[in-house]
């Protein structure tokens, strides 16, 4: 979820400053929660500023670059292959493990279609 923009989050201060309404009647007016009304005022009260905080990061990506052209390879060499397929041809030919959930999300990220030639009768 994005973060709230600076914009709104001064509003809401502004009003509270001007009194206009209470912490819950804010929160109700500019749709946002109650604890997200009380969290801002108290780093505003604080001195902490109300812009967004970073973001916090994420985790680290499981494959580098060049063994993202590795997998490409692998992909284009072998494009009737199954996700569990090209799993275990990554461990195989680059001995790192992925998951097929994460292989699924590689292929996306590559550009490779889900779509697999059916076999012929």
């Amino acid at each position: 979820m994005k973060a709230y923009s600076l914009d709104i989050r001064q509003k809401l201060i502004d009003a509270y400053e001007a009194k206009e309404d209470s912490q819950r009647g804010l929160a109700n007016r500019f749709k946002v929660g109650l604890s997200t009304v009380q969290r801002w005022l108290k780093r505003y009260q604080s001195g902490d500023g109300i812009a967004p905080k970073p973001h916090g990061g994420g985790q680290s990506a499981k494959l580098s670059e060049l063994q993202l052209e590795q997998v490409k390879t692998i992909i284009e060499q072998n494009n009737d292959a199954t996700l569990v397929e090209l799993c275990e041809l990554t461990v195989k030919e680059l001995q790192v493990q992925v998951s097929r959930s994460t292989m699924g999300r590689i292929t996306q990220k590559l550009g490779f279609s889900r779509k697999k030639n059916a076999p012929c009768q």
